[in-house]
């Protein structure tokens, strides 16, 4: 299970686990694109299919999963993915409420909603794995990040606590950990924003961010994707 799958490094993922032998349910908002990435994996020798799904719908999201597993049986990995939003390149206290919360209110219903309807699957078929994706800030503060950072920091705080519930029955609960792919549209755009709050070049911010990294240097979309 793949949501928000229609995005850069959603697309990325759900290419990396076809190609490893998944059968790949792609889920998001936009069913024209999801449906676009479908036909290519299965071009490609994969296995796929697309649903259109609000994953800030609760409801939506439990019918849907509930569906799919009567369907095909089990679910073994479900990956959240949908884009946070808010602003990013302002201090917090010259920030708009609703650009500050609305990362932090996106994360905590389309993350809860979708880990803990694969925890009730993944329960009952004794295993599983759920994950998600986070940024160094969660850990790391850094100027400017507004709302951004809260969101990915509640992610793990989010992602500990459904560990030690789910981890008796033998699911895995990971987050992966990103400084973030510069070749991922949402990711350039709010660098961007950073970039013009502190009066630096496009680059020169990138070059800040990739030396505060082990490898001193930003990952691809296709890194993350595989890692």
């Amino acid at each position: 299970m793949i949501y928000g799958a229609a995005g850069d490094i959603g697309s990325g993922v759900s290419r990396a686990f076809a190609r490893e032998g998944a059968h790949v349910c792609l889920v998001g908002r936009t069913l024209d694109k999801l449906d676009l990435l479908r036909a290519e994996i299965l071009q490609s020798g994969g296995s796929a299919e697309s649903a259109k799904v609000d994953a800030l719908d609760r409801k939506a999201v439990d019918h849907h999963l509930d569906a799919l597993v009567a369907r095909r049986g089990r679910v073994d990995v479900s990956f959240n993915l949908v884009s946070l939003g808010g602003a990013q390149g302002t201090a917090l206290t010259q920030m708009n409420h609703s650009d500050f919360y609305r990362p932090i209110d996106t994360a905590m219903r389309t993350q809860y909603y979708t880990a803990t309807a694969a925890g009730r699957h993944m329960t009952k078929q004794r295993g599983g794995v759920i994950l998600a994706l986070t940024a160094q800030v969660a850990r790391k503060p850094y100027t400017n990040s507004g709302g951004f950072g809260v969101a990915c920091a509640a992610i793990e705080g989010l992602a500990r606590q459904l560990a030690i519930e789910l981890g008796p029955a033998g699911i895995r609960v990971v987050t992966l950990r990103s400084s973030g792919s510069p070749d991922a549209a949402g990711v350039s755009a709010a660098i961007a924003e950073h970039a013009r709050a502190v009066g630096a070049t496009l680059d020169e911010f990138k070059a800040r961010i990739a030396e505060k990294t082990m490898l001193k240097r930003m990952p691809v979309v296709a890194e993350v994707a595989d890692a």
